[in-house]
C-alpha cells in the first residue's frame, strides 16, 4: 500500500499553511482534508507539493506491503 509522509508538516516547513494553500487556491479544501485523512491524492496534487517543497515524489510517498493483502495470498 502507498504510505504518505506528513505532507502538511512538510508544506508548513516550506512556509505553506493550510490557510495559505486555500487562500491562494493552491490546494483545495477537499484535497487538504484527504491529505489529513491519509487518503489517496492525485498525481497533480503530488506534482504541486513537489513544486512547492522542491522535493521528489519519493520524498513524500513510499510503498509498504499491506499485511492484509499478504494474508490473502
Amino acid at each position: 500500500m502507498i504510505v504518505f509522509t506528513d505532507i502538511l508538516r512538510l508544506l508548513s516547513d516550506h512556509g505553506w499553511s493550510t490557510y495559505r494553500l486555500r487562500a491562494e487556491h493552491v490546494i483545495s479544501s477537499g484535497t487538504i482534508d484527504r491529505i489529513r485523512a491519509h487518503m489517496s491524492i492525485s498525481t497533480e496534487t503530488i506534482n504541486t507539493i513537489c513544486r512547492l517543497c522542491s522535493c521528489q515524489p519519493g520524498d513524500i510517498i513510499s510503498y509498504e506491503p499491506d499485511p492484509k493483502e499478504e494474508e490473502q495470498e
